[in-house]
């Protein structure tokens, strides 16, 4: 009970708007200083993640598990916290609950990045994988981007259904498919947000498409086949989520492509406006960042 009420006011605290509104003014001050993370393997396919980031008014540090054999357990794949400190007096003033902030602000990023490159960025989204990180994405396009029609996939299809009912509470249409690329033409909009242990996509793709891969964040993960990947290269654009890509985007290292060339979020946003038009795969890898945009909100609104 204790861990499901931190979770809600912790979520409560982060509104998807002003969350989004809040990483893009992070990235466009430039005042982020995020060292690189501790990522300490703590056994079979777990790691525990030591995030620490500070603007110089407010630090935090984001302490979780991973633990990939939790996945439709019904345990948390994700657990632990993020602690966030006054720079000034030392003070601790919060503790958000961990596996909250990593969905929503993972989700927001996301939705940030489709809002500006984007061909139809309202456009009916597909989704594979539907568990937190397909959920935190369905809402986050809902309330972000206004996309009203999604198509869902998991490899449980049971599970793919009990995410389109909740969508279907929202007042949003929605529908579980056994079969995620038959649903590629009709979605100018794809995420994929899965345990990264397979590929699960591989087009063909619309000409307008934007892709947010999401669940790959080490070398050796990946859910986007490198042929698919290679074709965003050659025929459409690529954008990662931070410069930390060039060594955790697995997708783009496994498809033996140089990733340091490629533009970061933030180059975008503090570049000129982006064309629109032509396939898009933003690739997403996880940032102290994000964590520290969603600490400097949740603080404001404890205020």
């Amino acid at each position: 009970m204790q861990a499901t009420s931190e979770a809600t006011r912790t979520a409560a605290s982060l509104p998807w708007n002003a969350l989004l509104d809040e990483i893009e003014a992070l990235l466009r001050a430039g005042v982020a200083q995020v060292p690189p993370r501790i990522v300490m393997p703590t056994g079979e396919g777990s790691v525990l993640f030591v995030m620490p980031a500070t603007d110089g008014v407010v630090a935090m540090t984001k302490l979780i598990s991973f633990t990939a054999a939790n996945a439709g357990s019904g345990r948390p794949t994700i657990q632990g916290d993020v602690s966030v400190f006054d720079v000034a007096s030392g003070e601790r003033r919060l503790i958000l609950d961990g596996p909250t902030v990593t969905a929503r602000r993972t989700a927001a990023v996301s939705a940030l990045a489709a809002r500006h490159l984007a061909a139809r960025p309202d456009g009916a989204t597909l989704i594979i994988g539907a568990g937190v990180q397909g959920r935190a994405h369905l809402e986050a396009y809902t309330a972000a981007l206004g996309v009203r029609r999604f198509v869902l996939a998991s490899r449980r299809l049971a599970s793919a259904e009990a995410l389109a009912r909740h969508a279907r509470t929202l007042g949003l249409q929605a529908q579980a498919v056994a079969d995620a690329h038959a649903a590629l033409a009709h979605c100018p909009l794809v995420v994929t947000c899965t345990p990264a242990n397979a590929v699960v996509l591989s087009g063909p793709l619309r000409a307008d498409a934007f892709v947010a891969a999401v669940g790959a964040f080490t070398p050796q993960m990946r859910e986007l086949d490198a042929g698919l990947c290679r074709h965003f290269a050659e025929h459409g654009r690529i954008v990662v989520d931070t410069r930390d890509a060039e060594h955790e985007a697995g997708d783009l290292l496994q498809a033996g492509i140089a990733v340091a060339p490629l533009p970061s979020l933030q180059d975008v946003l503090r570049g000129p406006a982006p064309l629109r038009g032509g396939a898009v795969l933003f690739k997403s890898c996880g940032w102290a960042g994000w964590d520290l945009a969603a600490a400097r909100l949740a603080l404001r609104h404890a205020r």
